[in-house]
C-alpha cells in the first residue's frame, strides 16, 4: 500500500508481551477462577498498575514482568455488560474446547483429557509472569498467590516454564525466528519478518493485524469488542502441548533407514523446514550454516517462490505450512492476513539423548497474539496444519502436529520423492484457552466495573 501513513502506537496502553519478546529464561501461568465479581474486579484494579507495558525499558529489563488476560467466562464472571459480551466474536465466546474438533484436538488431545482447570469454563483470569531468576519468579508468585487468598477467588491451574539449558525446544530445534515485524512496534524490523515486496524488499505489517483500534493490512480497523474494551487489546491463544520426545527420536531413526542416504539430521530438517540450529533449508538445503544463523538479517530473509516444487524445502514442511510467505502465490498477499505473534516457552526437563520414554511431562507452552482468532491461529491450525489443500497436498497433515494416521503421509520432494508414512502422534494437547488481553485503560475499566 504505497503512500499509507503510519501512526505511533500508544505503547503505554498496550501490554508489553504483545509487541516485545521479553527474552526471559523463566515464566509462569496462573489461571484464576472468579466466584465473586467484586473480588475479581478488585484484583484487576490492584494489578492494573503493575502490568508491564510496551513502553521502552529505560534502565534495563525489570526483574519480573506481569501480564493479564481474560477468558469469555471470566469477563462474564466480572459482571461485564451483556452488550459488551455480545460484541465478542463467536470463536472467543465459544472457547477453544468447544472448537476442538475443527482444531484437530481429538483422541488423547480431546478436551475430556485436558488437565484440570483448562477448557472447563473455570479459568477466568490468566496472570502471566516472566522472571530473570528462579528466586525472583518464586517471590513474585508468592505475592500473587497471597492476593488470591481471599473469598471469591481460586487458583485453578498453574504452569511453570523455562528455557532449556541448550537453548532449543525439546525436539532439539532452535525456535522463535520468524516473528512478524509490526509498524510502530518495539522491535527492529528485519528482512523476512514482514510482507515480501518487489526487488527482495520486505515491509512491516500494519499493527491492526495484532492490536485492536489500529489500521490493518486492508487499511481498516479490525473488528473489536465494544467500548471500553475496543482499543489496544488483542486475542491470546494459550495451548499446553506435550512433546513425545523419545517417540520423535524413534520415528526419525526408523524412517531414516529407508530415507535416501539414511541421514537422520537431513530427514528431521525436511520435516521442520530448518536444520536444528535454525538454518532454513530454503537458504542452505545441504547442511547447516552457522554464518546464516548468526546473521539476523539473513536468518529469515528467504521466500519460497524460487522453490515452487519443494526441492529445497518440502511443500509440507512445518515452517512452510505455518508461515507460507509467498508459497501460496500472489507474492505473499494470501498469507499476510494470517500472521501471529508467538510467545511460547518450553516446560519440563530435557530428556537425555540416550533415554527412552520416562513418562515425565515436557513440551511447549504455545502462546500467540492476533486481532482475529479466526484469521490468525484458527486459519493456520485448521487450513494449513491439519489440511494440506492450500499447498496441493490433499489430506496430508503437518507431521509435527498431526494425530496418528495410518493413511497419512508427508511427501518429501526429490528425484524420486520420498514418502514418510504412516504418521504418528508426536505431540498431545494437554489443554488450552482463548483469552482477551485488554489494553491498560480497558483493564482499569474492568477493575472499576465501568465495563459492566
Amino acid at each position: 500500500m504505497i503512500g499509507r501513513r503510519s501512526h505511533p502506537l500508544p505503547l503505554e496502553d498496550i501490554q508489553g508481551n504483545l509487541l516485545r519478546g521479553y527474552g526471559y529464561p523463566l515464566a509462569a501461568y496462573l489461571f484464576v477462577r472468579v466466584d465473586d465479581a467484586v473480588a475479581g474486579r478488585a484484583l484487576l484494579g490492584e494489578l492494573a498498575g503493575e502490568v508491564t507495558t510496551a513502553e521502552p525499558w529505560g534502565h534495563g529489563k525489570p526483574r519480573t514482568t506481569l501480564n493479564v488476560a481474560l477468558t469469555y467466562p471470566g469477563l462474564a464472571a466480572l459482571g461485564t455488560a451483556p452488550a459488551v459480551l455480545d460484541s465478542f466474536p463467536e470463536a472467543f465466546r465459544e472457547g477453544m474446547a468447544a472448537r476442538a474438533e475443527q482444531l484437530g484436538d481429538a483422541g488423547d488431545s480431546a478436551p475430556e483429557h485436558w488437565e484440570p482447570g483448562l477448557g472447563t469454563g473455570e479459568a477466568h483470569i490468566l496472570l502471566n509472569v516472566h522472571a530473570l531468576q528462579t528466586e525472583l519468579l518464586g517471590g513474585r508468585l508468592r505475592r500473587l498467590r497471597e492476593r488470591l487468598e481471599r473469598p471469591g477467588l481460586a487458583l485453578v491451574h498453574e504452569q511453570q516454564a523455562a528455557v532449556l539449558p541448550f537453548g532449543r525446544e525439546h525436539f532439539g530445534f532452535s525456535d522463535g525466528f520468524a516473528q512478524p515485524a509490526i509498524e510502530g512496534g518495539t522491535s527492529p524490523a528485519l528482512p523476512g519478518q514482514g510482507v515480501p515486496e518487489m526487488l527482495g524488499r520486505w515491509r512491516s505489517l500494519r499493527p491492526g493485524e495484532f492490536v485492536h483500534g489500529h489500521r490493518d493490512e486492508e487499511d481498516e480497523l479490525p473488528a473489536a469488542p465494544a467500548a471500553p474494551l475496543d482499543r489496544n487489546g488483542s486475542y491470546l491463544v494459550y495451548r499446553k502441548i506435550h512433546q513425545h520426545v523419545a517417540r520423535f527420536r524413534d520415528y526419525i531413526r526408523a524412517a531414516a533407514r529407508t530415507f535416501p542416504g539414511g541421514d537422520e539430521e537431513l530427514l528431521a530438517a525436511k520435516i521442520v523446514g530448518r536444520w536444528r540450529d535454525g538454518t532454513p533449508l530454503a537458504l542452505s538445503p545441504a547442511h547447516p550454516d552457522p554464518e546464516i544463523v548468526h546473521d539476523p538479517r539473513r536468518i529469515n530473509n528467504f521466500r519460497y517462490g524460487g522453490d515452487p516444487d519443494g526441492m529445497r524445502c518440502p511443500l509440507g514442511a512445518h515452517i512452510r505450512r505455518t508461515n507460507p510467505r509467498d508459497a501460496l502465490g500472489w507474492g505473499g498477499q494470501l498469507s499476510r492476513r494470517h500472521r501471529i505473534v508467538r510467545r511460547g516457552m518450553p516446560y519440563g526437563p530435557p530428556l537425555a539423548a540416550d533415554a527412552g520414554d520416562d513418562d515425565v511431562e515436557r513440551g511447549l507452552i504455545f502462546a500467540c497474539y492476533q486481532s482475529s482468532l479466526e484469521r490468525g491461529f484458527e486459519t493456520i491450525q485448521r487450513a494449513w496444519v491439519i489440511d494440506g489443500n492450500a499447498f496441493g497436498l490433499g489430506a496430508d497433515k503437518d507431521v509435527l502436529l498431526s494425530d496418528a494416521d495410518e493413511q497419512g503421509k508427508m511427501t518429501i520432494q526429490g528425484r524420486p520423492p520420498y514418502f514418510l508414512a504412516p504418521q504418528t502422534r508426536l505431540v498431545t494437547t494437554r489443554g488450552g484457552e482463548y483469552l482477551f488481553q485488554p489494553g491498560i485503560a480497558a483493564l482499569r475499566a474492568l477493575g472499576t466495573g465501568s465495563a459492566g
